[in-house]
């Protein structure tokens, strides 16, 4: 999957919150946080909370299709 052939993909912010990949994934929060949290997608860290560049979780989703 590239980021042309996904028009919903141009529409995400740059960033993104753990609440954010739930409904893209269609997982719920602990799946979110598990793969945030495992370095499955990769995440930053900002304060108490993960930030997801668009990117990250792009190429999760072209890993796993």
């Amino acid at each position: 999957m590239s980021e042309h052939s996904c028009p919903k993909a141009e529409a995400l912010p740059l960033v993104l919150k753990v609440e954010d990949l739930m409904p893209i994934l269609q997982i719920g929060r602990s799946a979110a946080y598990t793969l945030v949290r495992s370095g499955q997608i990769h995440s930053v860290r900002v304060g108490r909370s993960y930030r997801i560049p668009r990117e990250a979780v792009l190429n999760y989703l072209r890993k796993t299709s």
